[in-house]
This record gives C-alpha cells, sequence and structure tokens, in this order.
C-alpha cells in the first residue's frame, strides 16, 4: 500500500499537493490526532513536500530556460531537459 501512496503522491498536480499538505498541517497542529495516525500523516506529508519542492524545481528550470535578445526580451524557449 506504501508503495500505492507513493506512486499516488508522484502523480500529483502541486496544487492539489500542496491542498492535502496544508490539510495535514491542520490536522496535525490541532493535536487531537492518535499518535499511529500521526506518523503516518506526517510521512504522507513528507512525500507532499518532496512532490511540491519537485514541481517547483521543474517550473523555476523552465522559467530559467526562457532566451531573451540583447534588449532583454523573451525571444523563445530552450528544451528543457529533466532528469
Amino acid at each position: 500500500m506504501a508503495d500505492t501512496t507513493h506512486a499516488d503522491v508522484k502523480k500529483m498536480s502541486f496544487e492539489k499537493a500542496i491542498e492535502e499538505l496544508e490539510t495535514i498541517v491542520k490536522r496535525l497542529e490541532d493535536g487531537k490526532v492518535p499518535l499511529e495516525e500521526s506518523v503516518a500523516i506526517y510521512e504522507r506529508g513528507e512525500s507532499l513536500k518532496r512532490r511540491c519542492e519537485e514541481l517547483l524545481r521543474q517550473a523555476e528550470a523552465r522559467v530559467d530556460k526562457i532566451t531573451t535578445d540583447a534588449s532583454g526580451q523573451a525571444v523563445g524557449t530552450e528544451p528543457l531537459d529533466v532528469q
């Protein structure tokens, strides 16, 4: 099941991942979640955080690949080589 959950996170959009992460943070901050469940949702939150960071790095790399002319005007983009 953990593999399925991890795969599920890998397919999430940034918006969905951040929304679920915010929900997890609120639940943990409330302090009303049993210890075992707290650990499980904390682990899920860590996966979601990594997914958000990955998507942000990809977006930043795409922005960095925008090419400009001598006057600084955007003239196109270069292919992004995501590894």
